[in-house]
């Protein structure tokens, strides 16, 4: 499938409070907002197709499943069992930098083994987004993609699952993580030397390391890319702005073909910049499923002045 981007991870139900006030049950999930932000800038290009696989409850409603679908998002791989659906609640704080998880309920999600529908077998990029490093193993089994396979993570599997976690970076063409987790796994609090020698430790081709407000670090076999964020001085909700970043460089590299270059990899960050800080704008997804074009270009030749000059 040319263009085509499959993103497997959770679909949730959120419920989160910051300084800005407060929601219950919003609609979450690292596929959904990979999925949302991917299926954003297909829409723009107006070529590709964007694939989520994932499960819920039979108490998902019908309108998330239309909003889902009216982004333009192949739901073919989505599955619906019967019980709750996967649902987490948190709250950020001061500089709201990382959230403090209050309950998380895994309900169907617990037991999730994913299955590729027949027509995304051999998508153009496979994102597996924060899952067990099992199941991400699993699903680039079933769906190597034609250019580039990408992963997040997080410090649970780092805790509780390393080896597989390291396993399955070792599969994988680009490893997007967290500074914090990068420098878990190097055992080192210098970020650039961690990040080198996690590199080193999973023969990655590509490292990407987000830095929160601080921006982000990417190790490219023909440099470093150092980028900020995009200053937001009215920062919501940041629930979902990993995945929705992750979710951009995705559709961006899926456009391209062949090994990607330094400037290639530089502009797909660029771009999951500028669309991430949409995210943390409004509680939910509220922001991304509703971003016009035009915003986004603007935002983006802003970002582009600042950091180009």
């Amino acid at each position: 499938m040319d263009e085509s981007v499959l993103i497997v991870g959770s679909l949730a139900y959120d419920s989160v409070s910051s300084p800005a006030g407060s929601v219950e049950n919003e609609l979450g999930g690292s596929a959904t907002y990979g999925g949302l932000s991917a299926a954003f800038h297909t829409n723009i290009s107006k070529s590709g197709i964007v694939g989520i696989v994932g499960v819920v409850g039979d108490d998902f409603s019908g309108e998330d499943r239309e909003l889902l679908k009216n982004a333009g998002l192949d739901l073919s791989g989505l599955e619906t069992v019967h019980g709750e659906t996967f649902r987490w609640a948190g709250s950020y704080h001061g500089s709201m930098g990382e959230a403090e998880t209050h309950e998380t309920h895994l309900n169907v999600f617990e037991h999730f083994e994913p299955k590729v529908p027949e027509n995304w077998k051999s998508p153009t990029i496979t994102f597996c987004a924060n899952l067990h490093p099992l199941i991400q193993k699993n699903v680039l089994d079933q769906s190597p993609p034609s250019r580039l396979s990408m992963l997040d993570s997080m410090n649970l599997w780092i805790q509780i699952a390393k080896d597989d976690l390291l396993n399955v970076m070792k599969k994988v063409d680009l490893v997007i993580i967290n500074d914090g987790e990068v420098r878990m796994l190097a055992n080192d609090d210098n970020l650039v030397r961690a990040a080198h020698h996690v590199r080193s430790m999973i023969d990655s081709t590509y490292l990407i390391v987000k830095r929160g407000e601080h921006g982000v670090l990417a190790l490219h076999p023909d440099g470093i890319i150092s980028m900020p964020a995009y200053p937001v001085s009215g920062v919501v909700d940041p629930t979902g702005c990993g995945d929705t970043f992750a979710g951009s460089i995705a559709s961006y590299l899926a456009k391209g073909s062949g090994s990607i270059d330094l400037d290639e990899l530089r502009s797909s960050l660029e771009v999951a910049t500028v669309t991430a800080s949409f995210t943390l704008e409004s509680f939910g997804t509220n922001s991304l499923a509703n971003l016009e074009e035009s915003k986004f270009n603007e935002r983006l030749i802003h970002f582009r002045s600042i950091i180009h000059g």
